[in-house]
């Protein structure tokens, strides 16, 4: 089709309104325009076809053979159109908004916010897929990741949610009198970490640490991570913001501190997000500015 050779959308929309309404005044109301534009597209779209659409040689107007051959057609094209993108959006819908994250940011931020999305949107139906490794964000598949890092994954967008470095934390009573004052002084200490992730080696070997943990390793669910840490069952590595009550407490104590400007990132593909998607990172955002001024 040859796009280029059709009148500009904007006349013909208005030129329909005015075929299904058979006045100046209610198309106007029903584009949200004034009447006098109407009348201005009508004429640009006769201008355009070199042909008359509407007689005006008595009181009222009406439309000729050529009008009503192209109302008909219009009526027609954009029922279609309608028709569609109805179905569109039914399609968008239906399927439940799914959003990816850990187990731990589940259990330390999301699931206790949100009661609060739920309520302000009732009809949007959620799947929270609480898992270690990053997943693949496709069509049809996760709609939003919500990832710690430093923002960057390639060929995808990413949004500052929770800005918090990383920590290695521990009981005070896993430590007893030992004196920390490097990495190596932990690695015979038992460790754990969330299951899917590798955060505990990842971190020794960003400090340069290439002995291996001679301590003992627990793998365990993000939602019950923090629980084995203030028991004093091993050290952890978690994001600040999560323990940050802890720390104020004295129920644990902060042994290494990461690098500042990483945090939590609302993560999606590039592109329009559907109608529900859009409401979830909406509400993300609202969040993170009322949270910013407490």
């Amino acid at each position: 089709m040859d796009w280029l050779s059709l009148p500009p959308l904007a006349a013909l929309r208005s030129f329909s309104a005015y075929a299904e309404h058979g006045s100046l005044t209610k198309a106007g109301e029903a584009l949200n325009v004034s009447h006098a534009a109407i009348s201005q597209q009508l004429r640009s779209l006769e201008d355009y076809l070199g042909t008359p659409l509407l007689d005006r040689s008595g009181r009222a107007l009406v439309l000729t053979e050529e009008g009503k051959h192209l109302a008909q057609a219009l009526l027609l094209g954009f029922g279609a159109i309608q028709s569609a993108v109805q179905d569109l959006n039914a399609l968008g819908t239906a399927r439940p908004l799914h959003v990816s994250c850990t187990p731990m940011f589940a259990a330390n931020w999301l699931m206790p916010r949100l009661a609060e999305f739920r309520i302000g949107h009732p009809d949007v139906d959620l799947v929270i897929d609480p898992r270690g490794e990053i997943v693949t964000l496709q069509p049809g598949g996760v709609d939003i990741a919500l990832r710690y890092g430093d923002g960057n994954w390639a060929g995808l967008e990413a949004e500052m949610l929770l800005c918090s470095p990383m920590v290695v934390v521990a009981k005070p009573s896993l430590l007893r009198d030992r004196i920390v004052q490097t990495p190596e002084d932990l690695l015979d200490l038992p460790w754990l970490e969330e299951l899917g992730t590798t955060e505990a080696a990842h971190w020794l070997r960003s400090r340069g640490v290439a002995e291996v943990i001679r301590g003992a390793s627990l793998k365990l669910p993000g939602n019950l991570l923090m629980q084995a840490v203030r028991e004093g069952q091993g050290v952890a590595v978690s994001v600040k913001d999560f323990v940050r009550e802890d720390l104020e407490t004295g129920r644990l104590v902060e042994l290494f501190t990461g690098t500042e400007g990483r945090g939590y990132y609302t993560v999606t593909r590039p592109g329009v997000q559907r109608q529900n998607a859009r409401k979830f990172i909406s509400w993300l955002r609202r969040y993170k500015k009322a949270t910013l001024h407490e």
